[in-house]
């Protein structure tokens, strides 16, 4: 791997995993309960569950490219966003949060292991340094969302603190 591809696919595992510019993002979510996930609050569109399940979706839509595949575009970007408030228990809580974080990880592994400049066949004009790029950059914007229902819901910091380490 070329020294320049090495330091910026660095720079994308900051990005990803959420240093420097916000908590990490495993932290930001590891310690939220089943009922404070399906929680809504008034003037909110969603609940931290439904946000995950977004950004999971999106996050398995660009690895899907970045794995040489090609998703199938939804009619409409409402297919991203489950309409379900709450997950059905704890073990489905988990399992979204666990789902998710393997999608970080494996965008992580990808960060490191790539040539970040190869074009992305199925598509065109994009990189796989771009489609990382937008992975960490949707997780992060959704994130901050994350934070603020916590801070509103009352569970706010995680264990460990609420801050970058």
């Amino acid at each position: 791997m070329k020294e320049s591809n090495q330091a910026f696919g660095q720079a994308l595992v900051k990005s990803l995993i959420g240093e420097r510019g916000h908590i990490p993002i495993a932290r930001a979510l590891s310690d939220i309960t089943v009922d404070v996930a399906g929680k809504r609050t008034d003037n909110m569109p969603y609940s931290i569950y439904q946000l995950l399940m977004h950004m999971s979706y999106w996050q398995d839509f660009m690895l899907t490219y970045l794995e040489g595949g090609k998703p199938v575009l939804p009619t409409s970007v409402m297919e991203s966003w489950p309409s379900e408030e709450q997950p059905e228990d704890a073990e489905k809580w988990q399992d979204t949060v666990e789902h998710f974080l393997q999608g970080v990880e494996k965008a992580v592994q990808m960060a490191q292991t790539t040539q970040l400049d190869e074009p992305i066949n199925n598509f065109p004009g994009e990189t796989k340094a771009g489609i990382l790029r937008n992975i960490a950059s949707h997780n992060s914007y959704h994130l901050g969302e994350i934070v603020l229902l916590r801070r509103l819901h009352g569970a706010w910091p995680p264990p460990g603190g609420g801050y970058p380490a």
